[in-house]
């Protein structure tokens, strides 16, 4: 098949078809990478499995078959720590994957990751990446042998991994962060292991292995998204298949998409750590972002004032049109929005503000996942410093 084209973004110079100029402005999260000034927009997927857990095939089956497909990244990520007996990635099947994930990635042409899903018992699971190890394989952090799930209190299991991300530089992904729970209410009396314990436990050291949590579909994982992010973390949301089929990429629309300078793994583990992509359920859809001329994932100093910046477009033209732009910041509150139906959108707006923390972007389209109207894609945020 013929490899869609790398799709650049310049923010550096003066765009005169926009209703106000914008241009670059150097941005870094606390303790995170400084924004470069320009990227391409890179499309795939960061969960997916295979028979070396519960899914079909293998991970040079996988690799294969999204690289075909067009995909620009694909990880796998089989489970570990899981109660599933044998159907589980064994030290061994883990040092496939790796020679897997190295034999298919090919700088500028496709990136095959080796990460792997962890069970929290009683709390949910988080994909692991850019790590060769896996996490405390020697026996879990309680010591009880593999496989036997972690046998830390749960209080502990969360910010043991949060630490050990953060100190040996591999990167986190909460996954689908409402299923291991029930309806979610902050203020209920539910109990206190949904959610991942509503995302307590941040740091601004455990911040920096924390990058994505996947924000799709549900609207109840947005509303994680967002108790994420008024706890302080710096993520970026993540649309991801979690396909256990052999038709990886080919599959689903749902796409992750990662801001970075070159098409290399360092990049896009750099994107990941950096809060810097958008999660989208229409696997071509374009964004481009800024806040006071700083990409999604950057953070600013305080100024009050911001002004937005957005551009959008999908090659499908009219069928995938942009319907609604909305400006999310704390709480979930949308602080600013316009209407538009058309295939291609420029937007400019400014936001007055001394105490929001983040301003992101939600799109919707005239077909969403399931081709009608609705909600389909959402930006990381520019953090304005407060």
């Amino acid at each position: 098949m013929i490899r869609r084209s790398v799709r650049s973004i310049l923010f550096v110079v003066a765009i005169a078809a926009m209703i106000m100029p914008f241009s670059l402005q150097n941005g870094s999260s606390a303790g995170k990478k400084t924004q470069p000034t320009e990227y391409n927009l890179y499309f795939g997927d960061l969960h997916t499995h295979t028979s070396y857990s519960d899914g079909a095939g293998t991970p040079w089956d996988a690799f294969a078959a999204a690289n075909d497909a067009g995909a620009d990244f694909m990880a796998t990520t089989d489970h570990v720590h899981y109660p599933y007996g044998d159907l589980m990635l064994t030290p061994e099947l883990w040092q496939d994957t790796l020679a897997a994930a190295d034999a298919y990635t090919k700088d500028g042409t496709f990136v095959a990751m080796a990460g792997y899903e962890l069970w929290l018992p009683w709390t949910g699971e988080i994909n692991i990446y850019n790590t060769r190890e896996i996490y405390d394989e020697s026996g879990n952090p309680g010591g009880h042998g593999y496989n036997n799930g972690l046998q830390e209190s749960i209080r502990t299991c969360l910010p043991s991994l949060y630490d050990w991300l953060a100190k040996t530089g591999a990167i986190g992904q909460w996954n689908h962060p409402a299923y291991w729970t029930g309806p979610l209410d902050k203020g209920s009396n539910e109990s206190a292991v949904s959610a991942f314990f509503h995302f307590d436990y941040y740091t601004e050291t455990r911040d920096l292995g924390m990058g994505m949590l996947e924000n799709f579909e549900n609207p109840d994982y947005e509303m994680c998204y967002v108790w994420a992010l008024d706890a302080g973390w710096h993520v970026l949301p993540a649309a991801n298949s979690d396909t256990h089929s052999a038709d990886w990429i080919s599959g689903s629309e749902l796409r992750t998409v990662l801001l970075a300078p070159s098409l290399t793994s360092g990049d896009l583990y750099d994107a990941m750590k950096a809060s810097r992509g958008y999660a989208t359920q229409d696997k071509n859809l374009e964004i481009q972002y800024t806040l006071n001329g700083a990409v999604m994932g950057s953070e600013l100093s305080p100024v009050g004032s911001y002004e937005v910046s957005v551009r959008i477009s999908d090659p499908d033209g009219s069928e995938d049109a942009i319907r609604l732009v909305e400006v999310v910041s704390d709480g979930g509150v949308v602080v600013a929005s316009m209407s538009f139906d058309s295939a291609s959108v420029d937007w400019t707006t400014t936001l007055t503000s001394d105490s929001a923390h983040y301003y992101y972007l939600r799109v919707t389209t005239a077909s969403n996942l399931y081709g009608e109207e609705g909600v389909t894609a959402w930006t990381a945020p520019v953090w304005t410093g407060n």
